[in-house]
This record gives C-alpha cells, structure tokens and sequence, in this order.
C-alpha cells in the first residue's frame, strides 16, 4: 500500500475518474447497440447525430480513441444507409 499522502490521494482521484469514464463509455455502448438494432431508416437517422455528439464528445476527453470514434461513426452511417 502506498505510504505518500499524494500518492494516497492519486489512487482516490484515479478511482473516481475510472468510474466516471466507465459508466460514459457503456452508456455509449448502449447507444451504439440500441442504434445498430434499429430497422427503421427514419428512427436511426433521428438517433445518429445524438450518438455522434456522445462520440465527439468521449474522443476529446480521451475516454475512447478518436480513431475508434470515428470508426464507428463510419460503420454506423453505413448502417443507416443500407436500412430500407
């Protein structure tokens, strides 16, 4: 165990922020799942850009590499197009 008060406080603060970014990276997970699911054009296209703010918004804050948010944002505008 760590004996420095800062490094005792590091471990505080590291805990918190892995919390923080966990919960945000599954709730875009979700979201990306729920929109993947979706079969109605009209539906997903309403959903996408609130998805691709959600990835913007996580690749500025280094929550998920900005190469990663850009793949799905690329897969997932695929997607939408091939719905019928």
């Amino acid at each position: 165990m760590a004996n420095h008060k800062s490094s005792l406080k590091r471990i505080r603060q590291t805990k918190t922020r892995t919390l923080h970014n966990r919960y945000y990276a599954k709730t875009m997970r979700n979201a990306v799942r729920k929109l993947r699911a979706m079969t109605n054009k009209e539906e997903a296209a309403a959903l996408y850009p609130k998805v691709q703010k959600m990835l913007d918004k996580l690749a500025k804050n280094n929550i998920i590499h900005k190469n990663k948010a850009a793949n799905l944002k690329s897969s997932l505008a695929i997607h939408i197009n091939k719905l019928g």
